[in-house]
């Protein structure tokens, strides 16, 4: 990632990969999906609120760019959620409880270019 004041930063998008199977398959109703994808997007906007780029992305409030994605199923979703550790990028997995389910997760607000390669196999969630 470049330094701070290198240039112009660029735009800044958080991710949020939601599995696709719990609305496809599962018949979750579609309110309890975003709701769980609500669920990560506050909780990584949380866990990382002093990183410069989250204070960034809130301050630009009226503008902020969230891209949501799909993974297939729970092992899709696990499979991204360690890759991305792997290549630490900072996100928060959400596992609904009490049921123990790992339903989305969501990344730390960044630059597109620096996850970009990570995610390019997720479409945008339908």
């Amino acid at each position: 990632m470049a330094a701070t004041g290198a240039g112009s930063p660029g735009r800044l998008v958080q991710y949020v990969v939601v599995r696709s199977d719990l609305v496809h398959q599962l018949s979750w109703p579609l309110g309890a999906v975003i709701t769980q994808a609500c669920h990560a997007a506050t909780a990584a906007i949380h866990l990382h609120y002093g990183d410069p780029d989250t204070q960034r992305y809130l301050a630009e409030l009226d503008s902020m760019h969230k891209v949501v994605l799909a993974a297939a199923d729970e092992a899709a979703l696990s499979a991204l959620s360690e890759n991305l550790t792997q290549a630490g990028v900072a996100h928060k997995l959400w596992i609904e409880q009490p049921e123990n389910v790992p339903t989305c997760l969501a990344l730390k607000p960044c630059q597109k270019e620096t996850v970009q390669p990570l995610l390019r196999k997720f479409k945008l969630f339908k």
